[in-house]
Formats: structure tokens, sequence, C-alpha cells
């Protein structure tokens, strides 16, 4: 992370245990009632101002220069037994949770950064996720106003593309977007990779 050199990033699936020694953090609700982890957090150079997340997978902090940045997981195929939103289908637990996280965003519109484990691709094949939730995603981004900039970065799975996402509002200017492998010396930090954005306000 200190070799990527960001001004702030989109975390999921946080450790209790995690200490990033400069800057600031805000994190989600916890995934179980061990605390061992945070589902989400967001963590900025620059101060924090902690905005209350109207859903328990997602964090929501804003920058004194008034950017909202929200981090957070949506539902995967298997995660019925955890996950806080109801819903027959993936479909309908992914709908639920962005209704959830809609009024919240919406407010902040134009100033707005929304990412995390969406656990859907914006294109190809779909594996983790479902058809109807990558419109449902698609959709609520486009009344948004953002542009979903990691939608043509790889996947770690030749062929697959990325279930972890980094929207900004469309009037911005994006130098570049790529993958992070989580892969050091041959050992995998995580199961996921990192995507890191640069980008300019508009």
């Amino acid at each position: 992370m200190a070799d990527a050199d960001c001004d702030a990033w989109l975390l999921t699936e946080v450790p209790a245990r995690l200490d990033l020694a400069d800057g600031h953090l805000v994190r989600s609700a916890p995934m179980d009632d061990a605390g061992l982890k945070s589902w989400a957090a967001v963590w900025s150079r620059a101060p924090l101002v902690d905005r209350s997340s109207p859903h328990p997978a997602a964090a929501l902090a804003c920058l004194e220069s008034g950017v909202l940045l929200c981090s957070g997981v949506l539902p995967w195929r298997g995660s019925r037994p955890r996950w806080p939103d109801a819903g027959a289908t993936l479909a309908a637990m992914t709908e639920a949770a962005l209704r959830r996280l809609r009024p919240a965003l919406a407010d902040d519109a134009g100033s707005l950064v929304w990412g995390g484990d969406w656990n859907h691709s914006m294109r190809g094949p779909e594996l983790v996720g479902s058809l109807d939730g990558r419109r449902a995603i698609l959709g609520l981004a486009a009344q948004l106003d953002l542009d979903v900039v990691t939608s043509a970065c790889p996947h770690r799975i030749e062929g697959l593309f990325s279930i972890d996402h980094i929207a900004v509002p469309r009037a911005w200017r994006v130098e570049a977007a790529r993958r992070r492998s989580a892969i050091v010396r041959g050992a995998a930090l995580s199961d996921h990779d990192a995507y890191v954005v640069e980008t300019l306000p508009g």
C-alpha cells in the first residue's frame, strides 16, 4: 500500500488489527459478532468526517474538500447466511443493498467516489454475481453520473474482468485505472488484487 502512494484507499474485509500509522480510517460495521473484521473501510491521508452509513457493509466518509468516499461490499453467490439484506435471489439482495445506499450517495452526486468489492464484473462472463445485479449496479452508477473506471480491468483469473471497482464522477479526468497483484514473492496477501485509479477532479 505504501508503494502505491495513494491519497485514499477503499478497503474491504478489513481486519480489526489493521494499523495504518499515517492517515485516517473510518470503518463500517463488523462482519460478525466477534468483530474480527469490518465489512469495509475508507482510509485517507487527509482528515475524514465519518458519515453514518445506511448499510452495515459500507463505510462513508467525507474529505474536507467535500468529496464523499464510499467503500462497500455487495452480495455474492453463497453470501446469504451472513448477508444483512433479505431477497429471494442474489439480484434481489443486490438491489436491496443499493436501495439502502442510494439516498446517501445521491446527496453527494458530482463529488462522490464509490467503490469496493462489488462481487460483480461489469462486462463479460458473470461467475460471482448475477447479470441482473450487474444491471442494477450500472443503473445506479448512471443515475449518480459515475463512470465505473475499473470495468475493463482484468481479474486475477485470465479472461475475466474485475469484480472490485472504483467509480468516479464522469466530469473527472481519469489518467489511469490498473490492477496491482496481491501476490508478492509467490505468496497471496489476499484472494483479491488491488485496483488503483489516478484521477483529477473536474
